[in-house]
């Protein structure tokens, strides 16, 4: 949203919401030394690998990874193609990654116009409310699955007209 970053932690396995969420304004780096740790806190110990974009790729993240218990995956810097050992085990890491937060990412701006300004004002209230948005926008599909209805189609109008 616009003068925001969502910082989210989405799930490849069977749980239908995330399992974090971190709202800051824009101007946080993605590893700020505030957002990992509360992104990571409340994770449960079933999550073993955490995938992140390249900006995640920094020493204080791995850090907390590795002070939590997780693993981090990321893409690592440098000219490709990497030829280590971990390369292939990444590759597979990022496909996975870019098909549960990409999809998320532009599935949820495009139902609540993510590209725009939220209606809100101030940290408190626009963390409320952007939020709530994630909850609702994973909260409709589960519905909609446990009464046989499409998954996508319609599913803007549906949440509009909730």
């Amino acid at each position: 949203m616009y003068g925001w970053k969502l910082h989210l932690i989405g799930s490849g396995a069977a749980v239908w919401t995330p399992p974090a969420a971190y709202l800051t304004p824009a101007s946080v780096a993605d590893n700020d030394e505030r957002v990992i740790p509360a992104l990571l806190h409340n994770l449960p110990p079933e999550v073993r690998f955490i995938l992140g974009y390249i900006h995640y790729n920094a020493p204080n993240v791995h850090q907390a990874c590795e002070e939590a218990d997780r693993i981090l995956v990321t893409p690592q810097y440098g000219p490709y193609p990497h030829a280590d050992d971990g390369n292939e085990v990444r590759r597979i890491f990022h496909k996975l990654r870019s098909m549960i937060i990409g999809n998320f990412n532009e599935h949820f701006k495009g139902i609540f116009d993510g590209h725009g300004q939220v209606p809100t004002k101030g940290l408190i209230n626009t963390q409320r409310f952007v939020l709530e948005t994630v909850f609702v926008c994973k909260l409709a599909p589960l519905y909609r699955f446990e009464n046989g209805l499409g998954l996508r189609v319609g599913l803007k109008a549906f949440l509009k007209a909730a």
